[in-house]
């Protein structure tokens, strides 16, 4: 079975489009941004990467 992982679009400071991955690895939460880039995340992009985080820590059973 492989890990789970989500993935959240968002830009970069040039407006192009890029994504940020969040995935369960080896029992940690991994966040995986633009390689060196910046990510620009609108207000439900953000929402989009706390549900995302919420939901890798609640698959490790990190949620309070």
């Amino acid at each position: 079975m492989s890990e789970p992982r989500w993935w959240v679009d968002c830009l970069d400071p040039f407006g192009r489009d890029r994504s940020m991955t969040v995935l369960v690895e080896h029992g940690r939460v991994v966040l995986v941004a633009p390689p060196g880039q910046t990510a620009v995340l609108s207000p439900q992009q953000t929402r989009r990467l706390h549900h995302a985080l919420d939901r890798a820590a609640g698959d490790l059973g990190l949620s309070e």
